[in-house]
């Protein structure tokens, strides 16, 4: 019975898209939890538009039965009415979207998107330091989000060094730079999913020592 619900709910998507919704769809349909999207139809002179947004369940009739997300899960950004409405996506998962659209001659039509929310993509951040002397080593210190275990890309400028299987954050390095050096994540990838954007660069000042030479006294 559940297999003959999902069928019907895929073939009524079908028949929405051919008929008003695509307009809807084409736009991405997976964005990863936390993010903001649009949600738009092409907008229909003297239109009015009515936005609701559904949990993934295949025994919803989406003809008769009003939106129900909850807000915890995923809302809208202000008005849900417009033909263009901003949604942000908190909890990973899969949900439907619909828009009721009533053209200025009082007919209506509805149009139905489908959203796949993934895991939050992970994100590296490294804590500010302090200027050491040349010689001294110090902690690197980097902030991660998401699900261990991680793995990150760290380079110093000039080269790469990659650590796995790391299982707890914040991870902590040991550096020992001969000159000042800036240092980037250039990769993260935790559990779920890899993030190629690189993190906040900070810089490693290392400040010289004194030279020294031989003390030589002149006299008796």
């Amino acid at each position: 019975m559940n297999k003959a619900k999902h069928i019907l709910r895929w073939l009524l998507l079908f028949i929405l898209a051919a008929m008003a919704v695509a307009p809807s769809m084409a736009q991405t349909n997976t964005v990863y939890a936390g993010q903001t999207s649009q949600l738009s139809v092409v907008e229909v002179p003297g239109g009015s538009y009515t936005w609701d947004l559904y949990i993934d369940d295949v025994s919803i009739n989406f003809g008769i039965v009003p939106g129900n997300c909850p807000v915890t899960s995923a809302h809208f950004n202000g008005s849900n009415a417009g033909a263009v409405v901003s949604v942000t996506w908190l909890i990973p998962g899969v949900y439907y979207y619909k828009v009721t659209i009533v053209n200025a001659e009082g007919c209506s039509n509805i149009a139905i998107g489908m959203m796949t929310v993934l895991n939050a993509i992970p994100l590296a951040e490294i804590e500010p330091l302090t200027p050491v002397c040349s010689g001294n080593s110090t902690s690197l210190v980097i902030n991660l989000t998401g699900t261990a275990p991680w793995s990150i890309d760290l380079s110093d400028g000039t080269s790469t060094i990659t650590y796995d299987n790391i299982l707890s954050s914040p991870f902590t390095s040991l550096v020992a730079p001969l000159v000042s050096a800036n240092y980037t994540v250039t990769r993260v990838s935790d559990a779920y999913g890899q993030n190629l954007n690189h993190s906040n660069t900070v810089t490693l000042v290392v400040k010289p020592r004194p030279l020294t030479s031989p003390i030589i006294q002149y006299g008796p």
